[in-house]
C-alpha cells in the first residue's frame, strides 16, 4: 500500500494580524478532489475594538465553503444575501460568473470575547458550470446529518457517507466529513471518493500506523482509504471528491480554466462591475501584481 502525501501548512497574514494556515493550493498538490484552496483560522480570541474583518471582494469559478468550530461571522454579498455563520453550519457560496461578498464580527458580538476557529474551502466548479449565476445557501447545523459509527460521532458535512447524505448541494461529487475520534479510538475510513485527503484539527493522528501531527494534511493514495488511530482525542475533517475535469487556473481571488478569464475578472474587479455589497463602502483593491502585468502569474491545479 502507498503511504499518504503529506503537506505543510503555510502562514499567511490576512490582514491586521489574522493569520491563517494553508494547506492547499500547495508546491506538491493543487488539489484534492473539487478542492482547490484549504484554510484553517484560529483558535482566535476576538477582543472589542479589534477587526478582523474582510472587506468585501470578488471570486469567480468557485463555491466557498465556509464552516466554524467556535465563533461566528457576518455574511454579506451582492446578492443582497445576510447571515450569521455560526459553528456546525455549511455555508456554501457559489461565485460562478461573478460575486463579491464580505465577512465581518456580527455587531451583536462587537462588545464581546469570543473565539474564531474554523475552515474555509474552495471547491471549483466543473467547467460546464463556471459561469453560472451566483448564488448563497445556507445549511444550519441541525440540518447536518451525524451518525455514530465504529463507535466514532462522524457529522457528512457534505456528500454521502455511512448510510448519510448531507443535503448540501454540489456541482460534482464531493465528500466533506467532520469526524470527533476518542483517545485511544480506531476508525476505518472506506474509500469514499476517488481522492481524499485528512487533515487534523487539533491533535496528532496516525494514519495506517504512521504518525501526522496536527495541522499536517495527509492525502491518500487516489481511490485508498485508510485507518486513524490516535492516543489522544483528535478532531479530524476529510475532503475530497472526483478528479477536477481538468487545470484550473488560480489567481488571487479567481478560478478559472481559462487563463483569460482571469484578467477579465480582474479588469472587471478594477472598474468596480463586478457588484456591490449592499451597505458596504469598503472594498479590496486589486492588488498590482500579478494583474499589472499583461500576463498573470497564474498556477494551475493540479500539476
Amino acid at each position: 500500500m502507498s503511504t499518504p502525501q503529506l503537506l505543510k501548512p503555510a502562514d499567511k497574514d490576512l490582514g491586521g494580524g489574522f493569520k491563517v494556515r494553508r494547506l492547499l493550493p500547495a508546491g506538491g498538490r493543487r488539489s484534492v478532489g473539487p478542492f482547490v484552496f484549504f484554510d484553517h483560522f484560529g483558535p482566535a480570541t476576538e477582543q472589542p475594538g479589534a477587526e478582523h474583518d474582510v472587506r468585501p471582494h470578488p471570486h469567480i469559478g468557485l463555491a466557498t465553503v465556509t464552516y466554524l468550530f467556535e465563533g461566528a461571522m457576518m455574511h454579506r454579498d451582492s446578492l443582497g444575501c445576510v447571515q450569521e455563520v455560526l459553528p456546525g453550519a455549511i455555508n456554501w457560496m457559489t461565485a460562478g460568473r461573478g460575486i463579491v461578498h464580505s465577512e465581518r464580527k456580527p455587531e451583536r458580538l462587537k462588545a464581546d470575547t469570543y473565539v474564531n476557529h474554523g475552515l474555509q474551502l474552495w471547491a471549483a466548479l466543473p467547467q460546464a458550470f463556471e459561469e453560472v449565476e451566483p448564488s448563497f445557501v445556507h445549511t444550519p447545523a441541525a440540518d447536518i446529518p451525524e451518525r455514530t459509527e465504529q463507535g466514532v460521532p462522524v457529522r457528512v458535512l457534505i456528500g454521502e457517507a455511512f448510510g448519510a447524505t448531507s443535503p448540501v448541494k454540489t456541482f460534482a461529487p464531493t465528500l466533506y466529513l467532520d469526524i470527533a475520534l476518542p483517545a485511544g479510538g480506531r476508525f476505518v475510513l472506506p474509500a469514499l471518493a476517488a481522492e481524499m485527503a485528512v487533515y487534523p484539527v487539533d491533535g496528532d493522528v496516525q494514519v495506517d500506523g504512521d504518525i501526522v501531527a496536527a495541522h499536517t494534511m495527509a492525502v491518500l493514495p487516489d481511490g485508498q482509504g485508510a485507518v486513524f488511530t490516535a492516543e489522544g482525542a483528535v478532531r479530524l475533517v476529510v475532503i475530497g471528491g472526483a478528479p477536477l475535469d481538468g487545470p484550473r487556473f488560480i489567481t488571487w481571488n479567481f478560478v478559472s480554466s481559462r487563463k483569460e478569464r482571469i484578467l477579465q475578472a480582474g479588469a472587471d474587479w478594477a472598474a468596480q462591475r463586478m457588484g456591490q455589497v449592499p451597505g458596504e463602502t469598503e472594498f479590496i483593491p486589486l492588488p498590482g501584481h500579478p494583474f499589472g502585468v499583461q500576463e498573470p502569474d497564474v498556477k494551475t491545479t493540479p500539476v
